[in-house]
């Protein structure tokens, strides 16, 4: 079931660039619609210098220059909070399950 532009970027149902475009807008900055276009918006940081509240991307492999399905904000150590892929709902959880197929990327720092 595809859901309408207005549930996918609000509380009625986030999918997961719409979760971080509405974070990054709450805070007053405007970042691209999609996974995709956030990634090649943002400069990339590595693991050890993201802080809370870059984003992290899910690339469709281990190279970072590949296409970015899926994003969520970091939260420290090893923990996003994304919206969980189909269901609309917020969750915090570990990128860890993705592996070497996921960067970092900032427009604060």
């Amino acid at each position: 079931m595809l859901r309408s532009v207005e549930t996918a970027t609000s509380p009625k149902g986030f999918d997961c660039s719409g979760l971080t475009q509405y974070v990054y807008r709450h805070f007053g900055r405007r970042i691209p619609r999609t996974a995709n276009e956030q990634f090649t918006d943002f400069r990339a940081v590595s693991r050890a210098k993201a802080q809370p509240g870059d984003l992290v991307f899910f690339h469709v492999s281990g190279n970072a220059g590949s296409y970015v399905y899926h994003v969520g904000v970091y939260e420290g150590g090893t923990h996003m909070v994304a919206a969980s892929t189909g269901a609309g709902r917020v969750i915090w959880e570990s990128f860890t399950w993705a592996g070497d197929t996921v960067t970092f990327g900032t427009i604060t720092h």
